[in-house]
């Protein structure tokens, strides 16, 4: 069974201003460094060792996984930025304060003004992480992703009853999802809060 960590970046600029933020990118934060580099230390606990790294091309996926990389005294390990991997697309909306969120539930809004669909951006997102897990040799995979790819991706598997996914914030900044892949299906196996230091599903 091979397995797929998922590393959501650390805190952002527009994080902590409430802002959307998709395709547009912004730096990470003081606090979001430390969350960066507390994922990288959660990692070098468990000793995983990783056969292959991936990126959102996102500025703020790619300097948090350089952070873990030299975490794990990987620093300078090269990695392959996935245009696949990117958050999902907000359109116009991107860049606007998070008071600009449609209801919760409602599906679709952002193809309207220039965006994606959630389906859209769920359906691109696993189909990336599937391919990237299909390719020969690729037994521990990490990859910087965003919340999306977190929340689509425990969506797809039937976690929605998870109470962490009822929370206003479901999916911290620096969580990491960690996958079985079975060569056809990811399944997440368990959702880490690096502040918490330890799983919390």
């Amino acid at each position: 069974m091979s397995q797929l960590y998922l590393v959501r970046h650390g805190q952002t600029l527009f994080n902590a201003l409430r802002r959307k933020q998709g395709w547009c990118d912004s730096p990470l934060t003081e606090v979001g460094i430390k969350q960066a580099h507390l994922a990288g230390k959660v990692l070098r606990e468990r000793s995983i060792t990783f056969d292959h790294f991936y990126s959102s091309p996102a500025e703020r996926a790619c300097d948090t996984l350089e952070i873990v990389l030299d975490e794990l005294g990987l620093a300078g390990t090269p990695y392959e930025r996935v245009k696949g991997l990117k958050e999902q697309n907000f359109g116009v909306f991107e860049g606007l304060t998070e008071d600009t969120n449609p209801p919760r539930g409602t599906l679709g809004f952002y193809a309207q003004f220039g965006g994606e669909s959630e389906e859209e951006a769920a359906a691109r997102m696993a189909a990336c992480m599937a391919e990237l897990m299909a390719r020969e040799g690729h037994e521990r995979v990490l990859a910087a992703v965003h919340g999306g790819v977190l929340w689509f991706t425990l969506l797809a598997a039937g976690k929605e009853h998870l109470a962490r996914l009822d929370n206003p914030q479901p999916i911290p900044n620096a969580a990491i999802l960690v996958c079985d892949w079975d060569g056809s299906y990811l399944t997440p196996v368990e959702l880490i809060d690096p502040a918490e230091g330890q799983g919390v599903c």
